[in-house]
């Protein structure tokens, strides 16, 4: 059965260049983005999280730049993004502003999504954001990103923002509403695929190139994103975005392409943490703190009697009870050193012992997965 976007509480919503800028006139399509802006005040409204990953940077600075039409070099883009960035970001404030939400801006490269210190510190960033009811927009930093570690389109991009923060779907607006059997611009024959359960090799030899030079990406990179994406637990839907309120068109029936994942965020996560990291340290918990992590809560420092090994902010770590059980693993919110001066205490007196706020926890219920 095909989901619907009501069933969800937070969603991803990527807007590609071609959508948000009329090439040929060099400017923004203005009544578009105030269109779409009004679809997600709508969800925001029913209290729906919503984060934007907005291509369109590069598409903007080199209008306002009068750079020619064609491939741009290495540097030429750098510029015109660091130009297009603050243009971008200005038109996403005023259309989300025009009802009353706030917008955020944040600017990633692939090691943000890589690495574990930086995943963590813009994951935390994000859902903090979302926790004060803004809407964050994303864009890649084409500004310092290069031709080797660029990701080249913002498709995969926002699969991987999309399972950072746990999104339950990822909404991809292109210039085609979903997959076909075979490219439909070349086959007369080619039959639209509402739904996809499985990605596999017959569905991935479906997908054909780009169709845009403002492009960087095709059905090629959506349905890479799509794999990214039901890995994580997310959802994605390909949906025909060239129309005005794309995401009400997408509420109320619109054609499309579903792109099923088995799982859902948080058990993806959970899973990711039980069996695809290497333990670097271990924290052992009284009987008081094992009864409360069985329960459901978070592991606080007051909990710990004693840790081993070595390990920084984000790394995961064993954690035993006193008898020495292993109960689970989870990703530790302190470095072993820091973690060694909190440990036995109450959170209230993190900041005297840290002299900083710190965290409340020692591992978040959200980042533990229990045996």
């Amino acid at each position: 059965m095909i989901p619907a976007l009501e069933e969800f509480r937070r969603i991803v919503i990527k807007v590609g260049s071609s959508l948000l800028v009329d090439r040929k006139a060099g400017r923004l399509r203005h009544a578009w983005l105030a269109a779409l802006a009004e679809d997600i005040a709508e969800l925001h409204g029913r209290g729906v999280d919503v984060l934007v990953v907005s291509s369109g940077s590069i598409a903007l600075g080199r209008t306002v730049l009068g750079l020619p039409p064609g491939i741009l070099r290495l540097e030429e883009s750098q510029g015109a993004a660091s130009v297009g960035q603050i243009t971008l970001a200005r038109h996403w404030a005023e259309a989300l502003g025009h009802h009353g939400i706030v917008a955020g801006q944040i600017l990633v490269t692939p090691q943000d999504t890589e690495e574990r210190r930086r995943y963590l510190n813009a994951r935390a960033t994000v859902l903090k954001l979302l926790e004060m009811r803004a809407v964050p927009v994303v864009n890649e930093n084409d500004t310092v990103a290069t031709s080797e570690i660029r990701y080249g389109d913002n498709d995969r991009l926002a699969a991987r923002v999309a399972t950072m923060i746990d999104a339950d779907v990822l909404v991809l607006f292109s210039d085609i509403d979903g997959l076909y059997t075979a490219p439909p611009l070349s086959d007369p024959d080619a039959r639209h695929l509402p739904m996809v359960e499985r990605i596999t090799p017959e569905i991935e030899a479906m997908a054909g190139g780009p169709a845009s030079e403002l492009s960087r990406g095709g059905m090629r990179t959506k349905v890479e994103a799509a794999k990214i994406a039901a890995s994580g637990g997310t959802h994605l839907v390909i949906a025909d975005g060239r129309g005005k309120n794309p995401l009400k068109a997408v509420r109320e029936g619109a054609r499309c392409t579903w792109f099923l994942s088995g799982s859902t965020p948080t058990a993806a996560r959970k899973t990711w943490i039980a069996g695809s990291l290497e333990p670097r340290g271990t924290l052992t918990i009284d009987a008081g703190a094992a009864k409360a992590l069985l329960g459901g809560a978070s592991l606080l420092p007051v909990g710990v009697r004693a840790i081993e090994g070595s390990f920084s902010r984000g790394d995961a770590v064993l954690i035993r009870d006193p008898d020495g059980r292993v109960l689970g693993r989870g990703l530790v919110a302190y470095d072993s050193a820091e973690a060694a001066l909190i440990i036995g205490h109450p959170s209230a007196r993190i900041p005297d012992l840290l002299n900083y706020p710190g965290r409340a926890w020692m591992v978040h219920r959200d980042d533990l997965a229990l045996f």
